[in-house]
This record gives structure tokens, C-alpha cells and sequence, in this order.
């Protein structure tokens, strides 16, 4: 048997099993894709707004090139970690669902049963967007993930929402010679966009090369057009392509199927104890950004990481330290 499987093989799930690989636990590293597989998915050369030694897990040192790393120097150093550390993984291999109790748990995959005594749920939530809920958004022209810019040039390119990865793709695919229209639900643009990303943008719009639609909302996608409802009136627009960065989501379904309850707070976190990080499943634990429910920007890999050594003490140890007692809470769940 098993001590550990860990469900998620990202910069956070592989920081859970080296705590637990170190700590002596026969453990189990399993993923429904790649090593780092939210990364790989990442614009192919996307910068971090954090340094490299915020990325760091294990203690091992992150060499860059750059003050802020980029997504391939960030899937090399994962990789080398992962095989530095000899951490036991499984990648393409979707977990169906957990049967048994604490202590005697069948983590089942569409390959084979893994009996174990813990569980470290570490999805994340890159794998499923928030939709738009319009007809023609399944229509091939849409995407919720953005790449790069190439594909776009001569194009009529919607980019639909107002953060930092909708200011970059609409900045990237204007800069490769598509013709973008920024459509933004609000009345102006996030103060979340990073200080060195927001000029270029602004200064696009005023000049008129980008066009900014705000408080604004799709209606409808067809194959060549798209119908914006505006303060002025419902518009239609010639589209080719439509970029919706409108965020995305913890695997709400996969969470339910484990047993696993929902809060009713406006972020819907997922249940579990704030020190320990094990949820109300006894023995199945929560890591890194799943644990923020829909508030995505609460947990990164720079604080998520820090999850392993907490969740495997209470692992080890079965302790809390008193002084935490009193703050632990529970909310009512679904």
C-alpha cells in the first residue's frame, strides 16, 4: 500500500511529493497530463511577474536568465526537480474517483486502482474556463487559452476581458498585425494589469489602434461576425477569431465526486481547514490554488508551494499547533 498520492502533478503538487518522498512515505505523483501541464498550456513566452526564487521548490535553486524567468526555463527547472528529486510519477493518467476511508483509500485511474492512506488534491483550476454562455461559443473560431500572436495577423481578433492575460494576448496580436477590438464588461480596465503592461495598452486605445468596447457584453458569436451589446446600442462586428480571457475555475465536479464540500462563501472554496489543509473528507487534503476557490488570485505557486510542509506535518504528526485551534472555521456547505 501506498502512504501518499498525490492528485496533480504541477509546481505545487511536485513540492507535496518531495515533502512526502523526503519524509520517508511511499508516495505517488499522478496527472491527467504533462509534468507542469498547467505551464505547458501557458503562452509560449510568457514571462513570470515573479523572480525565480519565489518559484522555487524542494530548495533547489532556480537558475534564470532573467530577473523574471520565463515558462521554458520554468518547465526545464520542474523537470530536472522532479528528476533530481526520483519523485514516483504517473503523468496522462486521469484519477476517476477515491473510494474507502482515511487510512484505507483506492485512488482509481483509467489505468489501475492505488491503494493508499492519504490523498493531496492538487488540480488547481487552469482546466476550465469561465464561459461566456452565448450562442456560437463552441464555434472552432473561440478559444479560451491564447498561445501566441502569429496565427492572428490580417485578422479580426476579439479579445474579450480586461486583465493581465486579455491586456497581453489583445497587446501581442495588435503588435503582429491583427485588428483587435477589447470588449470589457466593466467600465474601465483592471487595476490588476501589471504597471509595465498598462501604458502600451492605454495608449493603444487612445490612439485608436486598438478598439476598447466597455461596459459592454457579448451576445452572440457566429462564424463571421460577433453582436456586442453597448451603452450605444448592440453592435455587430466582422470577427475572425474571439480570444475569451475571462478566467477560469476550479474542476467543481471532480471536487464534488471526492466528497469533498463546497462552501457557500461568494469564492465557493472548497472545504478544509486552514492550518491543515485537510478537508472535510478526513484524510484527503487540499494544496495550492483549488484551495481559493474562485478567488484564483489568492494562491500561487510563490505561497502555494508552502502547503506541502504544512500538510505533511499534520501528515506525520497528526498535530496542530494550540495557538491555531481557536482558528479554525467551518462554513456551511452545499
Amino acid at each position: 500500500m501506498l502512504d501518499v498520492v498525490v492528485v496533480g502533478a504541477g509546481p505545487v503538487g511536485l513540492a507535496c511529493g518531495i515533502e512526502a518522498t523526503r519524509a520517508g512515505l511511499h508516495t505517488v505523483v499522478v496527472d491527467k497530463g504533462a509534468l507542469a501541464n498547467s505551464l505547458v498550456g501557458y503562452p509560449l513566452h510568457m514571462e513570470f511577474f515573479s523572480t525565480a526564487e519565489l518559484l522555487e521548490i524542494g530548495g533547489h535553486p532556480f537558475p534564470s536568465l532573467r530577473i523574471k524567468p520565463t515558462r521554458t526555463e520554468a518547465l526545464q527547472y520542474y523537470r530536472r526537480v522532479a528528476k533530481r528529486e526520483d519523485l514516483n510519477l504517473r503523468l496522462y493518467e486521469r484519477v476517476l474517483r477515491v473510494e474507502g476511508d482515511d487510512g484505507s483509500f483506492t485512488v482509481v485511474t483509467e489505468k489501475e486502482a492505488l491503494s493508499c492512506r492519504k490523498v493531496i488534491v492538487v488540480t488547481g483550476f487552469f482546466d476550465v474556463p469561465n464561459k461566456l454562455g452565448v450562442p456560437g461559443e463552441e464555434l472552432p473560431k473561440v478559444t479560451h487559452y491564447y498561445r501566441e500572436p502569429y496565427a492572428y495577423a490580417g485578422q479580426q481578433v476579439a479579445v474579450i476581458g480586461a486583465k493581465n492575460s486579455a491586456a497581453i494576448a489583445a497587446l501581442e496580436c495588435h503588435h503582429y498585425g491583427a485588428k483587435v477590438t477589447l470588449i470589457h464588461r466593466g467600465a474601465e480596465l483592471s487595476n490588476r494589469i501589471k504597471y509595465w503592461i498598462l501604458p502600451d495598452l492605454t495608449n493603444r486605445i487612445k490612439e485608436g489602434s486598438i478598439t476598447a468596447l466597455l461596459n459592454a457584453k457579448v451576445q452572440e458569436i457566429t462564424a463571421r461576425t460577433l453582436s456586442v451589446a453597448t451603452p450605444d446600442g448592440t453592435q455587430t462586428l466582422p470577427n475572425d477569431y474571439v480570444l475569451a480571457m475571462t478566467g477560469y475555475r476550479p474542476d467543481y465536479s471532480f471536487l464534488k465526486s471526492l466528497s469533498i464540500a463546497i462552501n457557500r462563501d461568494a469564492s465557493r472554496t472548497p472545504q478544509h481547514d486552514p492550518e491543515t489543509f485537510e478537508t472535510n473528507r478526513k484524510g484527503v487534503y487540499l494544496a495550492g490554488t483549488v484551495c481559493g476557490g474562485l478567488h484564483t488570485s489568492r494562491w500561487f505557486i510563490e505561497n502555494g508551494r508552502f502547503h506541502a510542509k504544512q500538510i505533511l506535518q499534520h501528515i506525520r504528526t497528526g498535530a496542530v499547533e494550540p495557538q491555531h485551534l481557536e482558528q479554525r472555521h467551518w462554513k456551511t456547505a452545499e
